[in-house]
């Protein structure tokens, strides 16, 4: 018998990951969500998942043909933008941070550590999700030398740089 939902997510908060803002573009609409169900797939053909739960916005817009997306990594001072994206409506999200066009349309943010810009390559439902591959088109990396915002145990953290002999 599988584990309950609560003991299942009191697991996998312990698991400590990046955050990132995934945007969506379908049509003439955009879309931004908070998303922590991100991974590195194939490098080659560069590819990517994001996890979207089928109440969000971002499930619907994902579905529609054509859709597109961007994954912006987001850096360790970029919590209150994380914020915004996970809990504002949607007409508020993008009032803030520096928003450009990546060459899928998608918007892009210009000062994430590192954004990549897909098309959509396969979707696969996966009980309250779907996991949505998508080939990455472009990418940039505006901040590469910067610490990550992690997310673990229900709350944002800090990394603790340390060189090969332990210190910082």
């Amino acid at each position: 018998m599988p584990v309950t939902s609560e003991e299942y997510r009191n697991a996998l908060r312990h698991f400590a990951s990046g955050v990132t803002i995934v945007t969506v573009k379908a049509g003439d609409e955009v879309h931004g969500l908070t998303v922590s169900a991100f991974a590195s797939v194939s490098p080659d053909p560069p590819l990517v998942s994001i996890m979207i739960d089928h109440r969000h916005t971002g499930y619907r817009l994902l579905e529609e043909e054509g859709a597109v997306f961007a994954v912006n990594i987001l850096a360790a001072d970029q919590m209150e933008l994380s914020n915004r994206f996970a809990w504002l409506k949607d007409a508020d999200r993008f009032a803030e941070g520096r928003w450009a066009t990546a060459a899928t349309g998608a918007p892009v943010l210009e000062d994430a550590l590192a954004w990549l810009d897909c098309t959509l390559h396969t979707r696969a439902p996966a009980g309250s999700h779907t996991i949505y591959i998508g080939e990455v088109q472009a990418s940039s990396l505006p901040r590469a030398d910067e610490p990550p915002l992690v997310y673990w145990n229900r709350g944002y953290r800090h990394l603790s740089l340390q060189g090969p002999d332990g210190e910082e």
